[in-house]
Formats: C-alpha cells, structure tokens, sequence
C-alpha cells in the first residue's frame, strides 16, 4: 500500500515541519468522500478525495493554548486596567504610542544566551523576508526612535500598552499572549530617570488599592557586577552572559548556576566573590566591599535619596541578585514584587543606555519599564481586590407596537447624539423581558414609545431606580 501524501502543518512556534503517518480523510470516512483519479509524476494514478459539500469538522473552541478570548466580562476589566494605566501615564506627562505587532526578527536577536531567542514566534514571509511577533516592546521603541532621528526634541517621555508573544512554558500569571504596559525615558543620563519611572509605578499600585504592605521593589545595578568582575579581569562578552546565568538564580539550583558561570570563563574565585556579593542585601554592606568611588554605590545611593524625596522609601530595598535577564541593560535594574512570595515578578525596567547602537543609531541615555497584564490580575484576586466592572447603560428605548420600532429608532438616534448610551430593543418583546435585560444591563432608564404618547409627540420615561414615571416630549429628552 503507498504511503500517504506528506502534509505540511504549522507548529504552535510557527516552523513547518512534515509528517507522513497522517492518513487521508477518504481512509477515514469512505462513505462521506467521493473520489477522482489522476496520475502522478511517476505515472501512477492517485486518489484524490475532496468533502462533500455538507461535510462540516467540528472545530476546537478553546483558543490556542497559552492564549486568551476576552468575552465581555473579561474585556471591561481589561479596559479598566488599561485605563488606569493610561491615565497614570499621563499624570506623568508621557505621550502614547504603539509599534507593529510583527516586527523583523532580527529586531529581537541580540546576545547568545537569551532566553528570548527560544521563545520567539518567528516565521519567513511570503517575500521571504524572517518575521517575528514582537516578545517585548523595548526593541520596537529603538527602532522608531532611530528612525525618527532628531526630529523628537529630547528627553522623549512614550509610553505604550500593547500585545506580546513568547513560547514560554506556563505558570501562574505567564502565558503566550499578554498585554504589557511599558513607560521609557528616552535622552536622561542621571537616575532620576529610575526614580521618575518607579514613582509612577507606585502611583499605579496606590490607585488601585495595593499597598507597599502587598509589594515591593528589589534594586541593583548591572556595575554592581562589572565592579566586581573587573577585578578578575572578565572580559565584556563573559560579562553579558553571565548576568544572564546569575537571572536564573531561584529558579535552578546553585550548583548549576555555578557550573554555567564556569562555563563563561569565570574562575572559581570570581564565582565565589560574585555570588558573596550578590547575596548582599544592604547598600552599606555593598559600599565596604566595592568602596565609594564607583559608579555603582553612588548612582543606588542618589536613587534611594530621591526615593525619600519622592515618597516612596518604604516600597524600595537594595538586593544585589536583581539583574533582569535581557542583555540590553546597564545600569539600575528593578522588579516589583509579591511580598508573600507567592507569584513571578510583576513588572521590571532599568537603564539601557548602549541599545540604540546595537541597532545601528546614536547611543542615547534611556531607561524603562515593563508592566504585564497578566500578574497583576493575580495578585488583585489574591488581596480580594479584583473590582467588579459591571455592563452600565444609561437607556433601553423600547416601542410598545411593532409599527412604532422606527419611531423608537429615532427617539434612540436622538439620545445617542446628545452623547447618552442607548440600548435599542430591535424586536418585538414583552415587557417582562424588556425589564429584565434592563436589569441585566444597568439601565438607568427605560424609554417606552407608545402609540398615543408618540402622536403627542411624547414617550414614556420610567427611572428604574426608583420607579418613578413620567411623561417628556422629545424636545425635553436629555
């Protein structure tokens, strides 16, 4: 018996790959395909089995795995989070703006050894060009910024809220798909950069009832290590991936953290010294070892005065461990995290002040941020904070005779364009059912058209919170 035909499927990672163990449809169901042959390149005849025209599959109705639909419910607490972050963005004085979904892939391809790389939903174009659907937001900011050139006057203030994708695998708080809301500073050497990013943070946090009780900050610095490398002469490219390996501390064992720093070229007395340091909790700890006269120590020390400055000491402390796992940082980093311990980091940002050139552009002092969706919503479900965002609807217009629908049209036509929501039953329904969806809705009024008030040029106007029942003339409609 011949093999069947190779098929081409789509791999949740967006390669192709082939298979030759699926069988045809015609093998499956005989009775449900009829059959044309023709021959092969060989000569051979073939079969060639097409569906019925009342053929259907039953599809799967769940969305891909790692990925989410977001039915109305859902949807209006995401336009609440959304809108507080947008507005917090504001309050600060930052402009909005957005980038492609699908960006080049080589936008995302930096150092070796990020995890990033594995994680890429990549694929070749059909003008054979290698796309990827953007994993973060940072590297499309570069990109427009470049772009733009100096016709942004500096310090530029963005900040944009939208889609990303990594194949990752899922916990808690982490999937496929997410949101993320990212603020960057673009043209600011000094740390107040990082203190004006962590303010507006903590603003967010307050709005929404979380307290620095519920989360809190871990600060470093990327120099923290370079100081500390540089006295085991450790060159720049073991640098970068070691703080990559040293990111994956508490989520692998400490043996193979250090058996992975060996691998970079790290002596065991680097190794010893670095994790010494890097178990370091306290600034003045850090100063006695590194001394003063470093970047380092003296950058976290103006950021955690401007902390006192800012209001927000209690939400920040120094852990040396931070070091975030992209390659493209350099200088303060910073996680927001549960105090309980009990989910992944919640957001995280520091500087990048060497990213533009890596693309091709100026270097340009910048620091930012990213903030996801999806941790968020977590942790307001663990403090029982989670707010109810419940469908509101300021009218159901409804017309007591099917003759009269076009008449409570217009009466909808006429609220909607003095800026009132209007929900228009489009069917002939019984009352019972009319109050009902109101109900369901939160409608604050029910407007009823009938035949006798419409002739006078009047409708019935019921305040269904306190039943109240009056009748108006359309002119008087507000």
């Amino acid at each position: 018996m011949a093999a069947a035909p190779s098929l081409l499927i789509l791999h949740p990672r967006l390669t192709l790959f082939t298979t030759t163990t699926l069988r045809p449809l015609s093998l499956l169901f005989p009775h449900h395909f009829s059959s044309t042959t023709t021959p092969n390149a060989t000569g051979r005849s073939i079969s060639l089995s097409s569906p019925p025209s009342d053929y259907t599959q039953k599809i799967d109705v769940n969305p891909p795995k790692g990925t989410r639909d977001f039915p109305p419910e859902d949807m209006r607490l995401r336009n609440w989070l959304f809108h507080h972050f947008r507005q917090v963005s504001e309050l600060f004085g930052f402009e909005e703006v957005d980038y492609p979904v699908l960006e080049s892939e080589s936008l995302f391809i930096r150092k070796a050894g990020e995890e990033i790389r594995d994680q890429l939903y990549c694929f070749e174009d059909k003008g054979n060009r290698r796309v990827a659907l953007r994993p973060e937001l940072t590297p499309s900011l570069a990109r427009l910024v470049i772009q733009k050139g100096k016709s942004v006057p500096l310090p530029i203030k963005w900040f944009a809220i939208g889609q990303c994708w990594r194949y990752e695998r899922m916990t808690r708080g982490r999937r496929r798909e997410h949101y993320q809301w990212n603020m960057d500073i673009i043209g600011v050497p000094d740390v107040t950069g990082e203190a004006e990013l962590i303010s507006s943070i903590v603003t967010f946090f307050k709005r929404i009832g979380i307290t620095a009780r519920d989360v809190g900050f871990k600060i470093s610095s990327r120099k923290v290590l370079q100081e500390v490398l540089s006295l085991y002469s450790v060159p720049e490219t073991s640098f970068a991936k070691a703080c990559i390996i040293i990111d994956k501390m508490g989520k692998i064992p400490m043996e193979e953290i250090k058996k992975e720093l060996k691998l970079v070229e790290l002596s065991d007395d680097a190794i010893e010294d670095l994790l010494q340091v890097l178990s370091m909790k306290s600034l003045t700890e850090l100063e006695e070892k590194l001394g003063d006269a470093g970047e380092a120590v003296r950058e976290l020390k103006q950021l955690f005065s401007l902390a006192e400055k800012f209001g927000y000491s209690e939400w920040i402390q120094f852990d040396a461990s931070v070091v975030r796992g992209l390659a493209y940082y350099t200088g303060i980093v910073f996680e927001g995290f549960d105090r309980e311990g009990k989910l992944r980091a919640i957001c995280g940002g520091g500087r990048y002040d060497r990213l533009l050139s890596t693309f091709g552009g100026d270097d340009i002092p910048a620091c930012g941020f990213g903030f996801g969706d999806a941790v968020i919503i977590e942790l307001l479900k663990e403090r029982q904070l989670l707010p109810e965002v419940p469908v509101e609807v300021e009218n159901i217009v409804c017309s007591l005779d099917p003759d009269l629908q076009g008449a409570a049209a217009t009466v909808a036509t006429l609220l909607r364009g003095k800026g009132q929501c209007v929900d228009l039953v489009l069917e002939s329904k019984p009352l019972k059912w009319v109050f009902k969806r109101a109900a369901r809705i939160n409608a604050r009024r029910l407007i009823l058209v009938g035949k006798s008030e419409w002739e006078r040029g009047m409708v019935n106007v019921k305040i269904l919170s306190t039943g109240e029942q009056n009748q108006i003339s359309l002119d008087d409609l507000h």
